[in-house]
């Protein structure tokens, strides 16, 4: 049964999605486009849209990549966790204001990364919190081995205002979908759950996989999730009818990753068995192309912000860029020394971040695979690295119980106005 301390109001935002905005893009065009559908967008704001929208265009764009000037990053914090047993999980704030990290010592500990001070630490748990998430504004998401997820108040301190209980194993992922307040947990137990992130009431199961389920995501208005488990595939599930409606099979081995591209009509998938593989939704028979170029197995991947170019790391000690229409290779990153383990593509898509286990992160180039910065400061393998929407701000968590907060020299905010 789920519980909560006290009910609560949930936050009404409204989520456009311009990741699609190209150097061809009408800004004029498309702000007037958002305005006749956004009453609050009066005459009097409509030219504060245009530029804030023109300084997007400006910051996304990579048509003409000799004018993209090349970012430096520089410790700026370093989060001793504080937590009795090693670190599991990270998440930041799309604003890189907060992080979050979970630990197998049962705690979520909140982090301030501008000052490096501990905010609060979320008590509850029974188990060891696995996986966090700050996809939901002004709460924080925790799924634990403990079986359950919870959802805490980030303006109350440390209260829980839900726990969402259900599964018979450990919860190994979690996702949340703003629009719909709605959060999805995947378990060893081979299920997938959906809960209401306002009350925390299990609406619905969504079984079939035949092995643990290791990843899900959302579409972006929620009305459909993707799951990938050990048994080889990924189901694609009707969040209002709780059926599959697609299994998408070709993998030979556990899957490790899974991803929509912006625009949800695509899906990228990593595999133990060395390959990734790009799949078509609106043609679920079968995959568009097979990415075959690493030498072992292959441990993440995800799409850039507008679904041209994937990305993948793999334990051959590489990371590598492809082209989604294509499949072809377009630049190869192998100057690290163990497994890479995490890619994390810059907003603008100018640049990708790695994680490995030699104890480092790299800036590359993703046109020419040149490795931009190494950001050494840990003692331990680097299982994390995430950089905040506006570009300025990096995160790398390590098996060594720290965190790095990295800022980067003489960044400013371009989106200001």
């Amino acid at each position: 049964m789920a519980t909560s301390k006290k009910p609560y109001a949930a936050n009404v935002i409204k989520i456009l999605n311009l990741f699609d905005i190209e150097q061809e893009t009408n800004v004029e065009k498309l702000a007037a486009r958002i305005a006749s559908d956004e009453p609050l967008i009066t005459p009097k704001i409509l030219p504060q849209l245009e530029t804030i929208l023109q300084k997007l265009k400006d910051k996304t764009s990579f048509n003409n990549w000799d004018n993209v000037r090349v970012p430096s990053f520089n410790v700026d914090k370093t989060l001793s966790s504080g937590h009795l047993l090693p670190i599991t999980n990270v998440s930041i704030d799309k604003v890189g204001d907060i992080c979050a990290t979970g630990s197998y010592d049962r705690t979520c500990k909140i982090w301030n990364t501008r000052t490096g001070e501990e905010t609060s630490t979320l008590v509850g748990h029974e188990n060891a919190v696995y996986v966090v998430s700050l996809a939901i504004a002004e709460r924080v998401l925790t799924g634990s081995f403990d079986k359950t997820a919870r959802i805490w108040s980030l303006d109350n301190g440390d209260e829980c205002l839900c726990t969402m209980r259900g599964h018979s194993a450990e919860v190994v992922a979690v996702a949340a979908c703003q629009p719909t307040q709605t959060v999805a947990t995947s378990s060893m137990d081979q299920t997938t759950k959906l809960f209401s992130a306002v009350t925390g009431q299990n609406v619905a199961t969504l079984r079939g996989h035949t092995g643990e389920v290791v990843v899900n995501q959302f579409d972006g208005d929620g009305s459909t999730v993707i799951t990938g488990s050990f048994d080889n595939t990924i189901k694609i599930w009707d969040v209002r009818t709780a059926e599959c409606t697609s299994t998408l099979y070709g993998h030979t081995a556990e899957l490790t990753s899974c991803h929509y591209d912006f625009s949800c009509r695509a899906i990228a998938s990593s595999s133990l068995d060395g390959t990734a593989k790009l799949w078509d939704v609106r043609r679920t028979d079968s995959c568009r192309h097979t990415i075959a170029g690493h030498t072992d197995e292959v441990l993440d991947i995800c799409f850039d912000s507008v679904g041209r170019r994937v990305a993948t790391a793999s334990s051959d000690c590489s990371a590598c860029i492809w082209d989604v229409s294509s499949g072809d290779l377009i630049s190869a990153m192998i100057e690290h020394t163990g497994e890479v383990t995490k890619v994390f593509w810059e907003p603008a898509g100018h640049h990708l971040l790695t994680a490995s286990q030699d104890h480092s992160s790299k800036f590359w180039d993703t046109e020419t695979g040149e490795c931009l910065q190494e950001l050494k400061g840990h003692s331990d393998h680097v299982f994390s690295v995430l950089m905040n929407y506006l570009g300025d701000t990096i995160l790398t968590a390590s098996k060594d119980n720290t965190c790095c907060v990295w800022q980067q020299l003489n960044s400013k905010n371009n989106l200001d106005v």
